[in-house]
């Protein structure tokens, strides 16, 4: 999408839809669909949520597969609802199969790396959601809030076109919960400094919170998905699925790693950490706001 282009609003809900299959409409955003124009930069980011996936994203799908345990939580959080609006939709996890999606990504990077059985998906914004009020039963936002240059704003756009909302995101009260980053990236903490805290987040959609329990061989390669395989964060591969490893800057994930590596190879790790060693999931403060 180019800085000039202006989201249509879609007065009912079937011609978003409509988006893969409708000549005209396809023609207005072909470019958007096959991932092929940017979405403009947030304004006072150096470094918005399109701009970093677009550079990170090339190899998402390596590493960041559905899980089956925490797809069934979401879908099960989405009621009995038909048709689904997944924003922030990335490469296309955790789309209900037996529902009617339509999808929203900002990454142009993301959008082509869709696979060609996926929901259509729109180049926008969450702040900015080109449908009209209540189009859906249900919106969906899923590990991407995070990213959102105006968390609330996008929060009320979900609330104004769904009637129903469910939020993968994560609580980031106690940043020693994790022990990635109360051992070895301080750093992370730092990210969400002026950010909503969940109790905000919640309380713009009059929402409940679900604690997400974190198998420990959880298949979505996200921030605290290997808290039982701490190996796997010396692979240049799962760090580059998780965007917090870009944002924290190069230096402090190389001291990161060099610790960890270190830590893991003398035991320290494992002494540390003893306690999770026999866990099959764990509560590390993931968690779904359902409204």
């Amino acid at each position: 999408m180019d800085d000039g282009f202006v989201p249509r609003r879609f007065p009912r809900r079937h011609k978003a839809c409509a988006l893969s299959t409708n000549p005209y409409i396809v023609s207005m955003y072909r470019n958007d669909i096959s991932g092929g124009n940017p979405t403009p930069a947030g304004e006072g980011d150096p470094m918005s949520d399109s701009q970093l996936y677009d550079t990170i994203g090339t190899t998402y799908t390596t590493t960041r597969r559905t899980d089956p345990r925490i797809a069934a939580q979401i879908w099960s959080a989405l009621g009995d609802a038909r048709t689904v609006l997944n924003v922030g939709a990335g490469t296309g996890s955790y789309e209900p199969p037996d529902r009617d999606v339509t999808a929203v990504e900002p990454s142009a990077t993301m959008r082509a790396q869709r696979p060609p059985h996926a929901a259509p998906c729109i180049a926008a914004t969450a702040e900015n959601l080109p449908f009209a009020d209540q189009s859906f039963d249900a919106a969906m936002a899923l590990a991407t809030i995070d990213h959102w240059q105006n968390p609330i704003a996008g929060l009320r756009e979900l609330r104004r076109v769904a009637r129903r909302i469910v939020v993968f995101t994560h609580d980031r009260g106690d940043p020693n919960r994790f022990w990635l980053t109360r051992d070895y990236l301080p750093e992370h903490a730092n990210l969400w400094t002026g950010r909503p805290t969940l109790p905000e987040l919640a309380s713009v959609i009059d929402a409940r919170t679900e604690p997400v329990p974190i198998p420990w061989d959880c298949t979505d390669g996200f921030y605290e998905a290997y808290w039982r395989r701490p190996e796997a964060y010396l692979d240049e591969a799962v760090r580059r699925g998780i965007s917090v490893w870009s944002r924290v800057g190069p230096a402090a994930e190389q001291r990161a790693v060099h610790n960890l590596r270190t830590d893991l190879a003398s035991g320290r790790w494992a002494e540390r950490n003893h306690e999770l060693l026999d866990l099959d999931t764990a509560v590390l403060g993931s968690c779904l706001l359902v409204a």
